[in-house]
């Protein structure tokens, strides 16, 4: 359950969510925006997003099928994005001599890391005086929950991965068009029109065939999106700290947390190769992986989602 601190300061409601709350809560020293949904005294579910996004881009509907479930729902935007803290402070983020260096088999100096961003994660646990959480991370976020997992596994009831990986080279790469457009930036002083255009373009073309998102809807969700905040120097640290983190093989064996794998069968920026190395590496793991499903969260399978996530938590609960 979680307990909002005195010295929290409310924000406004972050997207029409029955009971939701959003608040501005200080965990490790640094300010987080966190939004609270579902029953009060349900089991604790934190929420990790994916690079770039913000609480918000994570599903409404989702979020209240969740809730409905009868878990306590914890969304968050990282720092540096959303309406947590900036870090630009930190400068801009070393793209090219962190692609170099990995190449080279170096260590790179990153803004923060990874692991950074898990330990952010405990500190919002501790804030909110949660001593032990269900965690789903998505693309980058699962990234995030393996490092949390591996590092702090008596803060973790179970673990879901949704369309990750551990970052092994011997995997294969994203499809080369939709690395390049993952990696292309809006064209300069890009009026708001084109920016919704640029990202738009961007998550049709890692979206699922089988579920496409209707263009509407996609475009009011991009436009929803960079209205609330838009920190391109951003994107940039958060994409370096993926780069530099590297092969998580070796991490994934001190998993202990029972462990749901959600993959897309046609992901194209995360083949489903990934999916299936994370459930092999990780003692226990179950996979699900779903035909048609590309790198997002379509409507039609939110029941899916909210199934394995039921799942893993009576894993958990079976096992104590």
């Amino acid at each position: 359950m979680a307990m909002i601190p005195v010295e929290a300061r409310a924000l406004p409601s972050a997207r029409a969510l029955p009971g939701a709350q959003t608040w501005a809560v200080q965990a490790g020293g640094i300010t987080l925006a966190v939004e609270l949904s579902g029953p009060p005294g349900g089991e604790p579910l934190l929420l990790v997003p994916g690079l770039g996004m913000q609480l918000t881009d994570w599903p409404t509907g989702l979020v209240a099928e969740l809730g409905a479930a009868g878990f306590c729902v914890i969304c968050a935007d990282p720092r540096d994005l959303g309406l947590s803290q900036p870090m630009d402070d930190l400068g801009r983020a070393p793209v090219h001599a962190t692609v170099l260096t990995q190449m080279f088999g170096l260590r790179s100096r990153v803004p923060y890391t990874l692991a950074d961003l898990a330990q952010d994660a405990v500190h919002l646990l501790d804030t909110l005086g949660i001593g032990r959480a269900h965690v789903c991370g998505a693309s980058m976020g699962g990234m995030v929950a393996q490092h949390l997992a591996a590092s702090h596994p008596q803060r973790l009831r179970s673990l879901t991965l949704m369309m990750s990986s551990s970052g092994s080279p011997w995997l294969p790469r994203g499809h080369p068009q939709v690395l390049q457009q993952m990696f292309s930036r809006p064209p300069p002083r890009a009026h708001f029109d084109e920016l919704v255009a640029h990202f738009a373009r961007l998550h049709r073309s890692i979206g699922s065939p089988n579920w496409p998102e209707p263009e509407q809807e996609l475009e009011a969700r991009v436009r929803t999106g960079l209205l609330r905040a838009y920190r391109p120097q951003a994107l940039e640290r958060q994409a370096v700290a993926v780069m530099a983190d590297g092969d998580r093989s070796a991490l994934l064996r001190h998993i202990t947390a029972p462990t749901a794998v959600i993959h897309g069968g046609a992901d194209p920026l995360v083949p489903p190769a990934a999916g299936r190395d994370l459930a092999k590496r990780i003692q226990g793991a179950v996979l699900d992986e779903i035909p048609g499903m590309g790198h997002d969260f379509p409507e039609a399978l939110w029941p899916r989602f909210v199934a394995d996530l039921l799942s893993v938590a009576r894993r958990a609960a079976a096992a104590g």
